[in-house]
C-alpha cells in the first residue's frame, strides 16, 4: 500500500520505481508479523504474503512487547500499565485470554523450554513465572531492588536481574524459586544478556555460565561468571551501552548508545575484548542481524533511516530511508526481509534483504514498501504459517 508519505521520504521514489519496473511481485513470507501498537491498544497482524494488515486485535492496556511461541500457535503481548499478559491465537488472529500478574509490569521472556513466561514487575517488585498450559501464575519471587532488565540462561536454570538504581545484579535459581544475595556493582547496570540459546544441551549449559551486563553509568560491558557469581572483566566502551545485539552464534556483540555515531563490536567469550568501532549513521539505536547474508541493520531514529553493515568487512553497504523515528527491527526467519517499526509515523518499513547489494551499487536504497500498522508501533514478532 503506497501513500503520500511513501513518496515524501527522500530516496524512496527511485527504489519503488525500480520495484515496479521488475514486472512481477516479490515473493512474500508465509506468515504474519504481530505488531504491538503502544498508543493504539492493539496488536496489528500483518500478512507478510500480501504485505497488508489482516486484522487489528484489540486488547486492554498499552502493549509494549510481543513474543511468539516457537511451537504453539500462540502470541503473547505485555501491557505494563495493567500488569497483564495477553494470549492471541495465530490460527484465527483472535484474542484468547489474559492474566494480570501485577499492578505494573516491566518486561517478559519466554523460557527456553517454551513451557512458561517470566514477567519482571515493578509494582510490586517481583519476578513472576506464568505456566502457559493454563495461563496461570506458577510462582512469584520478591525482589530487594527496583528492577531494570532481566534475561534467562539458555539452559533455563538461572534468571539474571539487573537494578540500575540499586547498582546490583541478582541471580535466581529457577529450580528452587530462590535468589542469591544481590551482587553489588561499581555502576548502574542496564541490560543483561546471556549468550543467545542455540545448539545442543551441552552447548546451552556452557553458554549459561557467562553473563554480559551493560554498565551504563561507567560506559563499559561487565562480564560475569554466573556459577561463581563474580566479575571476570570490565571492557571500557566509546559509547554508553544502551543497545546490545548478538550475532546468531554469540561470537560478537554489537553495542550502540550515547557517545558517538558508531557501533562498537565486542568479542565477549573466551578472551573478552573490544574489536572495532564502525561509524553507522546518526545517533544509532536498536539493531538486528540477518544470518545469510551476514548483515547488521542499525536504526537511526533522528535521521529516519537504517544503516546496513556487512558484518564480515565492517563496512556500511547502504543507508535506507524508512520512516519517522525507527525504533525496532525484526528479521523474518527466512532472512528475506527486515521489518522496521517507525514509532512516530505509525508504519512498518519492509526492507528486502536480497536488494541490499544492488542498492549499495545504485545508491537508491533497499526499501521495499511501507505498511501503516497503527499508533506508536514498538515491538514485533514473526510467526510462520
Amino acid at each position: 500500500m503506497l501513500t503520500r508519505r511513501t513518496f515524501a521520504l527522500g530516496g524512496l521514489a527511485g527504489s519503488l520505481g525500480a520495484l515496479a519496473a521488475c514486472g512481477h511481485k516479490a515473493r512474500g513470507f508465509s506468515g504474519y508479523a504481530f505488531v504491538a501498537n503502544q498508543d493504539g491498544g492493539a496488536i496489528a497482524a500483518v500478512d507478510l504474503q500480501v504485505f497488508a494488515v489482516a486484522r487489528h486485535i484489540r486488547i486492554t492496556g498499552s502493549p509494549t512487547a510481543v513474543l511468539a511461541h516457537p511451537k504453539l500457535d500462540r502470541v503473547y503481548a505485555l501491557t505494563p500499565d495493567t500488569g497483564s499478559v495477553h494470549e492471541i491465537l495465530t490460527g484465527n488472529l483472535t484474542f484468547a485470554r489474559a492474566l494480570r500478574v501485577a499492578g505494573q509490569a516491566l518486561q517478559m521472556r519466554l523460557s527456553p523450554q517454551g513451557d512458561a513466561l517470566y514477567v519482571l514487575c515493578r509494582k510490586p517488585r517481583q519476578l513472576v513465572r506464568v505456566a502457559l498450559d493454563r495461563l496461570q501464575i506458577d510462582w512469584t519471587l520478591r525482589l530487594p531492588d527496583d528492577p531494570t532488565d532481566f534475561d534467562i540462561s539458555p539452559d533455563g536454570a538461572t534468571v539474571a536481574i539487573s537494578s540500575g538504581a540499586g547498582c546490583s545484579i541478582i541471580f535466581v535459581d529457577v529450580a528452587h524459586h530462590s535468589a542469591f544475595a544481590p551482587m553489588r556493582t561499581s555502576g548502574e547496570i542496564g541490560l543483561v544478556r546471556f549468550q543467545p540459546p542455540h545448539g545442543n544441551a551441552a552447548r546451552a549449559e556452557s553458554d549459561s555460565r557467562q553473563l554480559i551486563a551493560a554498565n551504563v553509568s561507567q560506559r563499559m560491558l561487565s562480564i560475569f561468571d554466573v556459577p561463581r557469581r563474580r566479575l571476570v572483566v570490565n571492557l571500557p566502551l566509546a559509547v554508553r551501552p544502551d543497545h546490545l545485539c548478538f550475532k546468531e552464534d554469540g561470537g560478537q556483540v554489537f553495542v550502540t548508545g550515547e557517545g558517538m555515531d558508531g557501533v562498537v563490536v565486542v568479542y565477549p567469550y573466551y578472551m573478552p575484548q573490544i574489536g572495532q568501532t564502525v561509524l553507522a549513521g546518526h545517533n544509532p539505536g536498536s539493531m538486528a542481524v540477518s544470518t545469510s547474508p551476514g548483515y547488521l541493520f542499525v536504526a537511526n531514529p533522528k535521521s529516519a533511516d537504517v544503516s546496513i553493515l556487512d558484518i564480515e568487512t565492517g563496512k556500511v553497504l547502504a543507508v535506507t530511508p524508512v520512516g519517522t523515528e525507527p525504533s525496532s527491527i525484526t528479521i523474518t526467519p527466512d532472512d528475506q526481509y527486515a521489518l522496521v517499526l517507525n514509532q512516530a509515523s505509525g508504519d512498518m518499513a519492509v526492507i528486502r534483504i536480497k536488494n541490499v547489494q544492488s542498492a549499495a551499487r545504485s545508491r537508491k536504497g533497499a526499501l521495499f514498501m511501507l505498511i501503516p500498522v497503527g499508533s506508536k508501533p514498538v515491538s514485533a514478532a514473526v510467526v510462520a504459517i
